[in-house]
């Protein structure tokens, strides 16, 4: 049997103490969860947002761990700490000046020809004034073209120059006989575009009618001015007066021969070529067509033109151009 000592009786309760701690230690290591990593409960407090490096040259006291002022919102392109800022130049380019706009290319305008004497002005003439014993044949062409080969034939035979009055729509439709009555040497003249009486017409349809035949003549490549027949020989004052301020003297007849009348209408060679010759006198001024009869197809005046040159050189009559009108 162990006895105790007295100083072992005096420590055991303090060893038992030492060994009950010991072991209730023990009992709550093995009840209480070891500490897992994760995200915070909801209870646990955010953690402190890392707080940004401050400038150089500026100073923090704060420590780590406490709460920091709020930050001013940041602007971009801010000036450098402590410099006032500086606006840039504002450079405004110049706003060129606006270019005039072009104006629309216009046709150039054909050479004009030397004016007509002002004594023709206001008149409608019948005559050659002053041209002695010469005779002018004149063809106008506002039909067909049917008996120009005859006419020209018959003026190349005999080396007569005539006068054509061509209307605007003939020229457009014959070019090529246009061409012809050029190349043949034969002087060219205007009758209206259209061929409409013109006692009718206000000054600006005139103007219309003779400027369009002019251009029409023109694009075909001969030059009508400043010789100009009323269609129908339908005129007035006014009339004349509105062709001589375009340019034009106008021109007439001394005598025409019916040709156009078909041998339907009672006219015949012999009839074409007696009226010529029963109205010959110095400057005498004739006028025959081109075109044939419509009903019967008759060319009357072109077939009688060789009869009638001969008739009018026997009597003593040379031919002229109306040019002669204009002193060449």
């Amino acid at each position: 049997m162990v006895v105790l000592t007295s100083e072992a009786r005096r420590r055991a309760p303090a060893i038992a103490l030492a060994a009950a701690l010991a072991v209730l230690a023990i009992i709550l290591a093995l009840l209480l969860p070891a500490p897992t990593a994760g995200p915070p409960s909801a209870a646990s407090p955010s953690p402190t947002p890392a707080l940004p490096s401050p400038l150089p040259g500026s100073t923090s006291t704060s420590a780590p761990g406490s709460s920091a002022p709020a930050q001013e919102p940041q602007e971009t392109d801010t000036p450098e700490a402590g410099q006032a800022p500086v606006e840039p130049p504002v450079t405004v380019p110049p706003v060129p000046e606006p270019e005039p706009p072009e104006a629309p290319a216009q046709p150039p305008e054909p050479p004009q020809p030397a004016p007509f004497p002002v004594s023709l002005r206001g008149q409608d003439l019948t005559v050659i004034p002053g041209a002695g014993r010469v005779v002018a044949l004149t063809f106008d062409a506002g039909a067909n073209a049917a008996g120009l080969p005859k006419i020209l034939s018959a003026l190349a035979a005999r080396g007569v120059a005539g006068t054509f009055f061509l209307t605007g729509n003939w020229a457009a439709n014959n070019p090529p006989a246009v061409a012809q009555i050029v190349a043949a040497g034969h002087r060219v003249a205007n009758h209206s575009m259209t061929h409409p009486g013109f006692t009718g017409l206000s000054d600006d349809l005139i103007t219309q009618q003779v400027r369009g035949a002019e251009q029409t003549i023109l694009a075909a490549g001969a030059d009508p001015r400043p010789l100009f027949r009323f269609p129908y020989g339908e005129r007035d004052t006014r009339t004349i007066a509105a062709v001589n301020a375009l340019g034009y003297v106008a021109v007439r007849w001394t005598v025409d021969t019916l040709g156009w009348k078909g041998t339907s209408g009672g006219a015949s060679i012999q009839s074409v070529a007696d009226r010529v010759l029963a109205g010959l006198q110095p400057g005498e001024i004739v006028l025959m067509h081109i075109g044939s009869n419509p009903d019967d197809g008759t060319t009357l005046d072109a077939d009688a033109l060789p009869q009638v040159m001969d008739r009018i050189t026997a009597a003593g009559y040379g031919f002229a151009t109306l040019d002669a009108l204009l002193g060449h």
